[in-house]
C-alpha cells in the first residue's frame, strides 16, 4: 500500500464524538516515543502529527483519513509521570473508553522505544490488551538512536518479559522514522486487514 491521500479529520474527547464511517488503525506509546515522528513518517508528511520535545503533547483523539479508506487514529501517550494525577487519569480514561469501546478499532499499534530496555508500564499496557483481547502488533521505535546490537538487546529482554504472561508473542515490526524502516510492513499489514474488512459494513 501507498499513502496517496491523507487529510485531518477531527480531534475528540468522548468515544460518541468519534467518526465511525472507515476502519480504524490507532498508534499509542508512552509520551515521546516518537508516535508522531512515525506517523508522518508512514504519511510522507512533515507535519501532519505535530511533533515536539515536551512530552504529553497529544491530548485527543486525533482522526485522520487515509486514501479515503482508513483512519489513522493518534492517541495520547501513557506514563507520563511530571503531569498531575488528574490529568494522567484524564487520558487514561479517554485511551480505555476508545480501546474498549470503539467499534471499528482493526489493530492498535503499541509503540516500544527500541534504544532503552523494557518499560514496566510497556509491558502492564501490553497485558491488559491481551486480557481484554484487543488485536494489536508492537511497533519498535527509535532504531537508528543505538546500535543494531543494543536495539536487538532490548527487544529480546522485551519477548522474555511477554513470555512470562504470553504463549505466543504478538508481531514485532522495527522502525526507524529517519530511515524509514518499517514503513513498508506496517502499510502492508493494514492493507491485509482492509481486505479482510472490505465486505463488512462499518457503521
Amino acid at each position: 500500500m501507498k499513502i496517496l491521500r491523507s487529510e485531518y479529520i477531527k480531534s475528540c474527547v468522548e468515544i460518541t464524538d468519534c467518526p465511525t464511517d472507515h476502519p480504524e488503525y490507532a498508534f499509542i506509546g508512552r509520551s515521546n516515543v516518537g508516535k508522531s515522528s512515525l506517523i508522518n513518517m508512514l504519511t510522507e508528511r512533515k507535519k501532519l502529527a505535530k511533533t515536539s520535545s515536551k512530552p504529553g503533547k497529544t491530548q485527543t483523539i486525533n482522526f485522520f483519513l487515509i486514501n479515503y479508506q482508513w483512519y489513522l487514529v493518534d492517541l495520547p501517550g501513557y506514563g507520563y509521570a511530571k503531569t498531575s494525577k488528574t490529568t494522567r487519569q484524564k487520558f487514561e480514561k479517554i485511551i480505555n473508553k476508545y480501546i474498549l469501546q470503539s467499534p471499528n478499532l482493526m489493530s492498535l499499534f503499541v509503540l516500544i522505544d527500541g534504544s532503552i530496555p523494557p518499560q514496566k508500564n510497556d509491558i502492564n499496557f501490553i497485558n491488559t490488551l491481551g486480557i481484554n483481547e484487543i488485536p494489536f502488533v508492537i511497533i519498535v521505535t527509535k532504531s537508528d538512536k543505538v546500535s543494531k546490537q543494543k536495539v536487538k538487546q532490548n527487544i529480546e529482554a522485551l519477548k522474555n518479559e511477554l513470555l512470562k504472561m504470553w504463549e505466543e508473542l504478538p508481531k514485532i515490526i522495527i522502525t526507524s522514522s529517519k530511515s524509514g524502516i518499517g514503513k513498508d510492513e506496517i502499510l502492508d499489514y493494514i492493507d491485509e486487514v482492509n481486505k479482510t474488512v472490505k465486505n463488512t459494513k462499518i457503521n
